[in-house]
């Protein structure tokens, strides 16, 4: 009988260990990069994006690169804590891959306190063996 509940954990914990590719392994450094980055306001961020990337909120505003960097600047969103959750997919074709993740984020917006969960959907693209990001989509999850 005791051996169940061991057999148990043993598939929990190793059941969902993953192995990544050098490709993905590369792609979740950026990802990370990109959470701390964007928590700590760093402008650097710029640099991970595509020049015509564009960002889709939970709460239906579109961004591209020029409203990205006018909000980013003014401070009209300001993040305390960005925490990575979960990462359910990652898909590749050719030289772009496909996440899906979700996040928990806190922080400011225009002065107000907020924190939510959100899934995201980002698209990155590898060029010259740097991995931009093209599209990111975020749709909040209410629990």
């Amino acid at each position: 009988m005791r051996f169940f509940p061991i057999l148990f954990l043993f598939c929990c914990v190793f059941g969902y260990s993953q192995n990544y590719s050098k490709q993905e392994k590369q792609l979740l450094s950026q990802t990370r990069k990109l959470d701390s980055l964007m928590q700590n306001n760093d402008s650097k961020i710029l640099e991970l994006f595509e020049k015509d990337v564009s960002f889709g909120h939970s709460n239906g505003w579109v961004q591209n690169l020029e409203d990205f960097k006018k909000d980013f600047s003014s401070k009209k969103v300001v993040y305390k804590e960005i925490m990575q959750a979960e990462i359910s997919e990652i898909k590749n074709f050719k030289n772009t891959f496909s996440i899906r993740r979700k996040i928990k984020v806190s922080g400011l917006y225009k002065n107000q306190g907020f924190e939510m969960n959100l899934a995201l959907l980002e698209i990155w693209i590898k060029n010259k063996s740097v991995w931009k990001l093209w599209s990111r989509q975020s749709v909040e999850i209410n629990q």
